[in-house]
């Protein structure tokens, strides 16, 4: 079992071409949970996935709920990247069958998805800023549970 990463209704294109092409270069599964605040499809992701969609793993979730039974059944424990959260994402400890999850660009996750999470951390940052983009954001978590649970191991 591996890391992989899930965005909740994302609502920007790129970014979520961005993450998927991540996710082909790093071999980590990307779950979508629709609904998306655009077309979901190679056209729209095109411009940030570039032709790195067709060799990645992408999971599509119905919504939350759908998501949410498929992560039971897996016994796959749901980390959540969050600006409320108290716990920095550098002290935290991951595990091989975490799912790493980043909200909506706009507005992140409800609170009632927010309380199923098993862990939520936050990316420390400078005092008075709000947030870093939901990609880099991802992307810098991601590198770090992968170092955590060697999931970079059999990459060059």
């Amino acid at each position: 079992m591996a890391v992989e990463l899930a965005l909740y209704q994302p609502d920007i294109a790129n970014n979520t071409g961005t993450l998927i092409r991540l996710g082909a270069c790093l071999g980590t599964t990307i779950h979508i949970i629709h609904p998306t605040g655009f077309p979901f499809s190679a056209k729209s992701l095109a411009r940030a996935g570039l032709d790195y969609v067709d060799h990645a793993t992408v999971h599509e979730h119905t919504g939350f709920a759908a998501f949410e039974q498929w992560r039971q059944a897996e016994s796959r424990r749901l980390v959540l990247l969050s600006t409320k959260a108290t716990l920095s994402a550098y002290q935290a400890q991951y595990e091989a069958n975490d799912i790493l999850m980043v909200g909506r660009e706009s507005a992140g996750v409800p609170d009632t998805v927010a309380d199923i999470a098993d862990l939520r951390v936050r990316i420390p940052m400078r005092d008075g800023l709000r947030s870093i983009n939901v990609a880099l954001a991802a992307t810098l978590i991601l590198g770090e549970a992968k170092r955590q649970t060697d999931g970079f191991t059999g990459l060059q």
